[in-house]
């Protein structure tokens, strides 16, 4: 196999393993509130909001030391134990409990800082100036996919269901942990890459595996890497990216948790408010799966750069945001167990919900695999770093958003995100455009990144 093909394999096995956990995770998360809502009137008495910002605001402080833990295990191990706490955490759910369903919460955002920063360091090691942009499509297009399987399944197991049973939550639990410990082993067939440095240089075998060096080079690498996150975040490039990134961490509240549970809340949807959510998060995933194999595709041959893709993200989270608005009541975030009969400035439509959902997936896909196809051209030498900031950054906002999801209405979270979404938009051009002429003064052409 050449050179070229294995790094191609390696980011599609990057991605398989990605999409199982990812399938069980996100599925997990989209209906984790709906499922609470179902057994508070039982001993467990936890919140699905509350988790994920404990979940989003640990994931944010681990970001400071992943780096330092990638540098000393490894990309590839790092994932594994990674992927380990991300099955333990969703297994708690087999038989709940408050006190483990927080700690796993703890645990799991420890993980996801290092599952993250291994990943972008992973995906940077296996690209290129010139592959960049597709592997970032193809990655997301397959980590996207997860969205599918997992919420296919939940809208036909729970398709006339008003009240989730003991047995219901219990068959779900169990197939989606066994599913997120099938993604974990198959981290362990991406393959190393092949000494190709010149003697000094620094060898990306190693820096994918974390092989061939004592302990003492070790932790001098992983210093090294506390080091240059912290040199990193203070740059132009990263602090105007901060901006595009904090609205990616808001809206990734929005659609992976809080928009299910509106759905799940309204009253005149009738007998399919609940296999609604998983039929919300399949089309989230399908507008994931459609920009991520496009933009995958079309890097190449796009001459006008990034920008165009950006933009047309924030003008489809728009159109999103404006439909939410008219179709979904303003308390629906918030609803109690017996849901809400509001009516917002239309009656609710199944329909427009639906579309909505593509919107927000397709818009989410635009942002997400334009900046990582930035970060790991900018920062091709700095790559667990770089991700590591950019997760910290996404992570703290998600927590923060996932907080005031308890507490907000829902007209006040899309202003939130309307707002930080134009100037992030403005900031992300900003950076493209000083890349753009980086290249051009290199003599390199613009439509290869």
């Amino acid at each position: 196999m050449s050179p070229d093909s294995k790094k191609l394999f390696n980011i599609i096995i990057l991605g398989v393993s990605f999409m199982f956990i990812f399938t069980a995770f996100q599925t997990c998360g989209n209906i984790v509130q709906t499922v609470i809502t179902n057994l508070n009137n039982t001993d467990f008495h936890g919140s699905g909001y509350t988790s994920m910002s404990i979940i989003y605001g640990v994931f944010s402080a681990s970001n400071l030391i992943s780096p330092s833990v990638v540098a000393i295990v490894g990309p590839q191990l790092s994932m594994f134990v990674s992927g380990i706490f991300y099955s333990l955490y969703i297994a708690v759910f087999i038989q709940p409990a408050t006190w483990a369903f927080y700690t796993a919460s703890v645990f799991i955002g420890i993980a996801a800082a290092v599952l993250w920063t291994a990943q972008g360091n992973c995906l940077t090691v296996n690209s290129d100036e010139n592959t960049i942009g597709r592997n970032s499509g193809v990655f997301w297009a397959l980590l996207q996919s997860s969205l599918f399987f997992g919420n296919l399944y939940i809208y036909f197991a729970w398709q006339g269901k008003t009240h989730i049973s003991e047995s219901d939550r219990r068959t779900v639990f169990i197939a989606l942990t066994v599913i997120s410990l099938v993604g974990t082993v198959l981290f362990f067939l991406i393959r190393k890459q092949e000494d190709t440095k010149a003697p000094g240089e620094e060898d990306s075998a190693n820096e994918i595996l974390g092989d061939g060096s004592s302990a003492q080079n070790k932790l001098a690498r992983a210093v090294a890497a506390f080091k240059k996150s912290i040199k990193l975040s203070f740059t132009k490039e990263i602090m105007l990216l901060s901006v595009t990134t904090a609205y990616t961490g808001l809206e990734l509240t929005f659609f992976s948790g809080v928009y299910g549970t509106c759905i799940g809340a309204v009253n005149r949807f009738g007998s399919e408010e609940k296999s609604l959510i998983g039929l919300s998060g399949i089309f989230i995933g399908v507008g994931e799966i459609l920009g991520g194999g496009l933009f995958g595709l079309l890097s190449k041959n796009n001459r006008f750069g990034r920008n165009p893709v950006v933009m047309l993200g924030i003008v489809v989270h728009f159109i999103a945001f404006y439909l939410i608005f008219f179709n979904m009541p303003n308390n629906a975030p918030i609803a109690p167990m017996e849901g809400t009969d509001d009516v917002a400035y239309m009656m609710p439509s199944k329909e427009v919900a639906i579309f909505c959902s593509f919107l927000l997936g397709l818009g989410d896909s635009c942002f997400n695999t334009q900046l990582l196809s930035i970060l790991g051209f900018l920062y091709s030498e700095d790559s667990a770093p770089a991700f590591a900031i950019f997760k910290f950054v996404q992570s703290i906002c998600a927590a923060v958003a996932y907080f005031y999801s308890n507490y907000f209405l829902l007209q006040w979270q899309l202003l939130i995100m309307v707002v930080v979404g134009f100037f992030g938009t403005i900031t992300f051009f900003a950076v493209e455009w000083e890349a753009a002429a980086a290249l051009a003064a290199r003599g390199s052409d613009y439509s290869s990144i």
